[in-house]
This record gives structure tokens, C-alpha cells and sequence, in this order.
């Protein structure tokens, strides 16, 4: 038998059906469902050392467990001394098992490791997407402290298939991503 990821047995069996009756949906093709998560690292600093650019992307590639890619400048913008086509940050889309996978590292291991957490914010961008911004990389297991040069922050985009952020949340609230209960009285 071949292995399936923990969450993606999860959605089939327990998200789907909570969700169908929750939203009162006709079809199981209507329930909103997780595309992809793009994970991004901007490296400001690397316009004037090259180094902390390939040491970000490697160190990108082992969070995510594959390969990270170079995103590069669009414009010249001399106030930073940035050139058009200069490195300025990485980014690894993550899909199907390897999405799944990262979810569950990030729900399970990583998010409990940041000091003083107390939840995660529930502002979505209006089409059923999070992006979810962390400072230090550091709380990912995968990461050697001892190794950093430089501490950097993420983002990381959750892209869903949902209509409305009302779905979206409700998709990411049964995957086990922690909000804080935001009440508005």
C-alpha cells in the first residue's frame, strides 16, 4: 500500500463532508479546497552581498523540501543601489503530497515554536487566499542555528479554491491552522 500524507486523508474524509454540510453544498466539486502554498523570502541585503542570496535559497529548499528559486528585480531603483535583473529574494510553490507535507511541519512543528504565540491573524485578501508572514525562519526544525549568517522572515501564501474568506477560513480552520479568535462585539 502506498503512503498517503496524514492531511490529505484528513481533507478526503473529515474536511469534505464537515464543510458539505457547513456551506451547504450540492456537489463535493463546490467544496473549496487547498491548490497550492507559495512559500516567498525577500533578501534585501543580498543587493550587496551575493552570498546571502544562494545561502537563502538553500536554506529555503530544505524547509520546503524542494528545490527554491531566484526571484529577481524588476526596475532600477538607485535610492536602494538596485539594478534590473539583480536577485532580490526566493520562492518555492509547493504542490499535491509536498503541500500537504509542508502544512503539516508547519501546523504541527514549526508554528508551536514561535515564542509567545497566541494564534494566527484571520485577514484574508477577499478572494479565499492567506498569506501568513513569519520573522524569523529559524522555528523550522530543518534549519541549523548554528549555520545562519542572517535571520530572515516569510511569507506563506495558502492559495485556496474558495469563493468567499468566510470558506477560505473555514478550510483552514479544519486543516489546524491556529487563528486567534478575533470577536467583534
Amino acid at each position: 500500500m502506498a503512503y498517503e500524507v496524514t492531511l490529505k486523508k484528513k481533507y478526503s474524509e473529515e474536511i469534505i463532508p464537515s464543510l458539505r454540510k457547513e456551506f451547504d453544498y450540492k456537489s463535493v466539486m463546490q467544496v473549496p479546497k487547498l491548490q497550492k502554498i507559495v512559500i516567498n523570502q525577500g533578501v534585501g541585503a543580498a543587493v550587496a552581498d551575493k552570498k546571502l542570496i544562494d545561502q537563502a535559497q538553500e536554506e529555503l529548499s530544505l524547509i520546503a523540501g524542494q528545490k527554491a528559486i531566484q526571484t529577481f528585480s524588476k526596475k532600477d531603483i538607485s535610492n536602494f543601489k538596485l539594478r534590473k535583473k539583480m536577485p532580490i529574494g526566493v520562492k518555492v510553490t509547493l504542490r499535491r503530497e509536498r503541500m500537504y507535507e509542508f502544512l503539516e511541519r508547519l501546523i504541527c512543528v514549526a508554528l508551536p515554536r514561535i515564542r509567545d504565540f497566541k494564534g494566527i491573524e484571520t485577514k484574508l485578501d477577499g478572494r479565499g487566499n492567506y498569506t501568513l508572514g513569519i520573522t524569523e525562519h529559524i522555528i523550522f526544525p530543518e534549519i541549523d542555528i548554528d549555520k545562519i549568517n542572517k535571520i530572515l522572515g516569510m511569507e506563506i501564501t495558502f492559495v485556496t479554491s474558495a469563493n468567499t474568506d468566510e470558506e477560505a477560513i473555514a478550510l483552514l480552520k479544519e486543516f489546524g491552522l491556529p487563528f486567534k479568535n478575533n470577536k467583534k462585539n
